[in-house]
C-alpha cells in the first residue's frame, strides 16, 4: 500500500484547517456574505432587468435601420432601442394600472361605505339567532373594562411605529436598489457588444480551448431556452388574458376587459398567476353581486385547469422544447423549494438541464468537446 505524498498530505491539513475556521469564525463570515450579498443586490437586480429588457431591445435594433453600422445614427441607434424597450414596458405596466386600480378603489370605497349597514345587519341577524344574548353583552362589557386601555394602546403603538419605520426603511430601500439596478442594466444593455468582446478576451487568455467550447455551449444553451421562455411566457400571458375576458363576456360578468387584463398581467408568474389575479377579481364581483362572484370563481377554476393541463405546458413546453410533464414537475419542484420565484425560474432551468443531458446522450454537444473525444 502507497503511503500518501507530503503533497496530499499538506492539501488535506490546509483543507481541515480552512473548515475549522469556518466553522468557528461562521458568525463573521455569514456577517460578512451578507454584506456582500446587500451591496451586489442592485448589480444582480440589473442584470436580471437587462436579460428581458434586452430581448425587447434586440426586437428595435433588428427592425430599426438594421443595415445602418457608421456614422452618428449608428451611434444614436442602440439608446433609441433601448428608451423603445423601456417605453413598451412601461405602457403595459401604465395600461393594466389603469384598468385595474381605479376599478379597485371604487371597490374599496364602496365597502367602506357599506360597512356599517353591513355591522348592522350581521348583529340584527346575531340577535334574531340567540347568538347574541343581553347576559353575553354584559359578560363582554365587563371584560373590556378589566383591559388596561392605554397600556394595551402604548404597547401596540410602539408595535406598529417600529413596524411602519421598518416597512418605510424598506421601501426607500428597494427603490433605491431598483432605480440602481435599472441604471446599471442600461449601461449593461448600452455596451453588451463591449463587454461580450471583454469577456471572450478573458476566456481567451484564461481558460483552455476544450473548457472555452463547454463553456461557450452552455451558456448558448442557456441563453436560448430562457430567451425561448420568456416569449413562450407572454404568448401565454396573452392567451390566457383574452380567453379570460372573452368567457367573462360571455358569461355577462362585470369588468371583463380590466379582469382579463389584470389576468394576462399575472398570468407572468406561472401556473398560480391566474388564481392571484383571480381572486382580485372575484373581489371586485363581489361588490356588485355574490352571485356573479360565485360563477366568475367557478369560471376562473375552470380556467386555471386549462391553463395548468394544456394551455402552459403546450404553449411554454413547445417553445423551449420541454415535454409537459416536466414542465409541471419543474413548476412544482421550484415553487416548493423556492415559491413564486421558484415557479418562475424552475422552468426554464429544467429545460437547460434537459437540453443539455439530451445533447450529451445523443452526441450533440460542443464541437471541441466532441473533437477531443474522437
Amino acid at each position: 500500500m502507497s503511503q500518501p505524498s507530503t503533497r496530499t498530505i499538506v492539501t488535506v491539513a490546509v483543507a481541515a484547517f480552512a473548515v475549522y475556521l469556518g466553522i468557528y469564525y461562521w458568525p463573521v463570515i455569514s456577517g460578512f456574505l451578507g454584506l456582500l450579498a446587500s451591496s451586489l443586490a442592485p448589480l444582480a437586480l440589473g442584470l436580471c432587468v437587462a436579460y428581458p429588457l434586452n430581448i425587447l431591445m434586440s426586437f428595435f435594433e433588428r427592425h430599426v435601420l438594421p443595415g445602418v453600422s457608421e456614422g452618428p445614427v449608428a451611434r444614436v441607434r442602440p439608446v433609441a432601442c433601448l428608451v423603445a424597450a423601456m417605453l413598451v414596458l412601461v405602457l403595459v405596466v401604465a395600461v393594466v394600472a389603469r384598468l385595474v386600480i381605479p376599478q379597485l378603489v371604487d371597490c374599496v370605497r364602496l365597502l367602506v361605505t357599506e360597512l356599517p349597514d353591513a355591522a348592522a345587519w350581521l348583529y340584527d341577524w346575531l340577535a334574531s339567532s340567540g347568538l347574541v344574548t343581553p347576559e353575553r353583552m354584559e359578560g363582554l362589557a365587563a371584560t373590556l373594562e378589566g383591559i388596561e386601555w392605554r397600556e394595551a394602546a402604548e404597547s401596540v403603538l410602539s408595535v406598529a411605529a417600529k413596524g411602519v419605520a421598518s416597512a418605510v426603511g424598506g421601501v426607500v430601500s428597494g427603490v433605491a436598489n431598483f432605480f440602481l439596478g435599472v441604471v446599471f442594466a442600461a449601461f449593461v444593455l448600452l455596451n453588451k457588444r463591449r463587454l461580450s468582446l471583454q469577456l471572450g478576451l478573458l476566456m481567451d487568455r484564461y481558460l483552455s480551448e476544450r473548457v472555452r467550447g463547454r463553456v461557450r455551449y452552455v451558456a448558448g444553451v442557456a441563453d436560448e431556452c430562457f430567451h425561448r421562455f420568456l416569449v413562450g411566457q407572454c404568448t401565454e400571458a396573452v392567451i390566457l388574458g383574452v380567453l379570460c375576458a372573452v368567457g367573462m363576456a360571455l358569461l355577462g360578468l362585470p369588468h371583463a376587459m380590466m379582469i382579463g387584463a389584470l389576468t394576462a398581467f399575472m398570468a407572468l408568474i406561472p401556473i398560480v398567476g391566474a388564481l392571484l389575479s383571480g381572486a382580485v377579481g372575484a373581489f371586485l364581483i363581489l361588490m356588485e353581486s355574490p352571485v356573479q362572484a360565485l360563477v366568475f370563481l367557478v369560471f376562473i377554476v375552470v380556467l386555471q385547469q386549462l391553463e395548468g393541463d394544456l394551455i402552459y405546458p403546450h404553449v411554454v413546453g413547445s417553445s423551449i422544447r420541454l415535454p409537459g410533464i416536466w414542465v409541471l414537475a419543474a413548476v412544482t419542484v421550484g415553487g416548493g423549494a423556492f415559491g413564486i420565484f421558484g415557479m418562475f425560474l424552475g422552468v426554464p432551468l429544467a429545460a437547460v438541464a434537459y437540453r443539455l443531458l439530451r445533447n450529451d446522450v445523443y452526441g450533440l454537444g460542443p464541437a471541441p468537446e466532441r473533437a477531443h473525444e474522437r
